[in-house]
């Protein structure tokens, strides 16, 4: 670190360099892994703190092996999750004097984060101040190499449903309601979802590097102009005198052009924190005066998250055109093990990522692949790298998560998988996970319910044997946008704040089990939630449920049928009959026999009921305590 730059800059005694970029998006561009840069550490998630003696890094769980491997000795290793490891303010309150100041790119942290740290810094008389110019840029030789230039391109309409037109108005007379007359939007899902446009700028996401305010006369956005095709000029009428016209400047003209334009609004709604949105940054919130701001979520975070009926049918096509990816990919796997061929990690996430992005309208992953094995999938969030890539064996179980980007929608699935003979816990554990997310799968409940309390239902299974998971159980899933929507976030220690679903919502359900350093098991689908119109709640709301979306056959060597119940059976039943009617009609028509045979052996009817009692103890435990919890909260 050159520390004499930033004593140029601005004298201070610390600085944050987080991972985030201008819009605290979930992934960033290479261009702005600024962390990365300094620290060497690639992971996904992780923020420092440099001083003049010290540099720190905090990272969670899912990185602790990776960070050892890639940090060099001048760093220390904060691992977030275990015992003992302080916070970021913690550290720097016990290793700063009174008065000292830390420095960050207000552009890089939320507000709400930076509000929180500068509290608690202040309680020792320690300064969080704003960097003018970010000191890792003036040190990167390099940046500017880096930086993507790739074209915007409108999503047509037999895709997105509805016009962009229409989806301003809507806003707009939202934040009217509100009492304000203006917003500003950082997010990059919420900017691609309300104008129809999708870019290439961040891994994984197809969104455009821009912010957009929407005034109480006129939209303004600020984007890379390079990046605007003819077709994109046309699509949002930018520059013309229409009263539904897109005013475009450059990028960086938000800095200067946002305080000016301020002054003709009296209120301007500046998003906040919502579950995986984490709102507009520091420098967006600071640049708005006070009695301006209207803080509160952003209205664009619901309209988006329930999809209109274009998109409801083309998330149906996305996930039976990456079920027939997934089906190809398992089949082909198999055959080369069988003849002898020895997989690792890494080479099955490449192969798979092959598969997917051979399918009619995909734009690749929407996320990294990953896939652990043995030990390496005990870890829920393992991201397989050189330094912890291992060969597939046939003595545990392979994790499998992945998801794919097309046209019609984004989709997100984990199965499980063994090649050999599978051990009698393990068995036990994938089939009451997969008996949490049938139970799950398959509720009823009234539409006020919180969402969080259909996670109890997922658990159930894994409670009664006392085996439970520390992740959550559902992530809203975008329509050709982002793998991780708000505002579904399920999981039964968030019933305070907790969201209500909706028809039109999709979401996943991924209950799990790991077994520290031995194997871990995860089934993911996602669902629709959709209405029951049949029934009515005494007090006249309306019961909803879901359906299957996601269509890839489970595991049957880990499925002890002895647990299952009549209704447990009836429902693998039922599912894998959707995959032979909708998967095997894709199979066929891309030609794929070998693939089709596969799914054909891996969804053979069950017959019979099994003896077993443990759903209807479970299904009656989980629906008594979500009873009792709807009636106390």
């Amino acid at each position: 670190m050159q520390s004499e730059i930033l004593l140029k800059i601005n004298p201070v005694e610390a600085v944050l360099v987080t991972s985030d970029d201008e819009h605290q998006s979930e992934y960033v561009a290479a261009y702005d892994r600024r962390r990365e840069y300094i620290s060497g550490f690639s992971g996904s998630k992780g923020d420092a703190i440099i001083t003049q003696e010290r540099a720190v890094l905090w990272t969670d769980g899912r990185y602790h092996l990776q960070a050892d491997d890639e940090l060099n000795c001048d760093w220390l290793l904060m691992r977030e999750g275990e015992k003992n490891i302080p916070t970021i303010s913690e550290w720097l309150k016990k290793h700063l004097k009174p008065f000292s100041r830390v420095g960050a790119d207000a552009r890089l942290v939320p507000a709400y984060h930076w509000q929180l740290l500068e509290d608690e810094l202040k309680e020792v008389n320690i300064s969080l101040v704003e960097f003018k110019e970010n000191p890792i840029d003036l040190i990167w030789k390099e940046h500017e190499k880096v930086k993507i230039d790739k074209s915007i391109f409108v999503l047509d309409i037999q895709y997105a449903g509805v016009s962009w037109i229409d989806k301003v108005a809507q806003v707009k007379q939202i934040i009217q309601d509100e009492g304000a007359d203006a917003m500003v939007v950082t997010a990059l899902d919420e900017i691609a979802w309300l104008l129809n446009i999708r870019g290439r700028d961040i891994p994984h996401n197809p969104f455009v590097s821009s912010y957009v305010i929407l005034g109480d006369r006129a939209i303004y956005m600020y984007v890379e102009k390079s990046k605007l095709t003819p077709n994109v000029t046309e699509h949002l009428n930018i520059n013309a005198s229409s009263a539904n016209a897109v005013f475009v400047y450059e990028y960086d003209k938000i800095w200067t052009e946002l305080p000016t334009l301020a002054q003709n609004w009296k209120r301007i709604v500046l998003p906040t924190q919502c579950v995986f949105t984490k709102g507009v940054s520091q420098k967006v919130f600071s640049l708005i005066p006070e009695k301006k701001r209207l803080s509160m979520e952003s209205p664009i975070i619901y309209l988006k998250a329930k999809k209109n009926q274009v998109e409801i049918e083309n998330m149906k096509i996305a996930h039976i055109r990456d079920a027939a990816a997934m089906c190809m990919f398992f089949s082909y796997f198999e055959k080369k093990v069988e003849s002898g061929h020895k997989w690792t990690e890494i080479e099955m996430s490449e192969e798979l990522n092959h598969f997917r992005f051979e399918q009619i309208n995909s734009l690749g992953n929407s996320f990294a692949t990953t896939v652990g094995y043995g030990s390496n999938g005990a870890k829920p969030h393992y991201e397989p790298t050189f330094s912890t890539n291992v060969e597939i064996g046939d003595d545990s179980t392979i994790v499998i998560d992945s998801g794919g980007q097309y046209y019609e929608g984004t989709t997100d699935i984990t199965r499980t998988v063994h090649l050999g003979k599978p051990r009698p816990e393990q068995i036990n554990a994938y089939t009451r996970v997969l008996m949490g997310l049938i139970q799950f799968s398959t509720l009823t409940f009234p539409s006020d319910m919180g969402a969080s309390l259909a996670d109890i239902m997922a658990r159930a299974p894994l409670w009664d044997a006392g085996l439970d998971y520390y992740h959550g159980t559902s992530h809203g899933i975008g329509s050709f946008l982002g793998v991780h929507e708000s505002p579904i976030g399920i999981h039964y220690a968030h019933l305070s704040s907790d969201s209500k679903l909706e028809p039109g919502y999709f979401f996943s359900v991924e209950p799990g089990y790991y077994s520290e350093s031995y194997f871990g098991i995860r089934l993911e689908n996602i669902l629709e939630v959709v209405n029951k119109p049949w029934l009515k709640h005494m007090s006249g709301q309306n019961f909803l449920g879901f359906v299957d979306v996601t269509l890839v056959p489970f595991e049957p060597k880990l499925i002890n049928r002895t647990l299952l119940s009549s209704y447990h059976i009836r429902w693998l039943n039922d599912y894998n009959s959707k995959i032979r009617e909708h998967v095997g009609k894709e199979l066929k028509k891309q030609g794929e026999v070998e693939a089709f045979y596969w799914m054909m052996k891996r969804t053979e009817h069950i017959p019979g009921s099994a003896k077993g009692t443990s759903y209807q103890i479970s299904t009656i435990i989980g629906g008594l305590i979500l009873q009792i919890l709807v009636i106390i909260l």
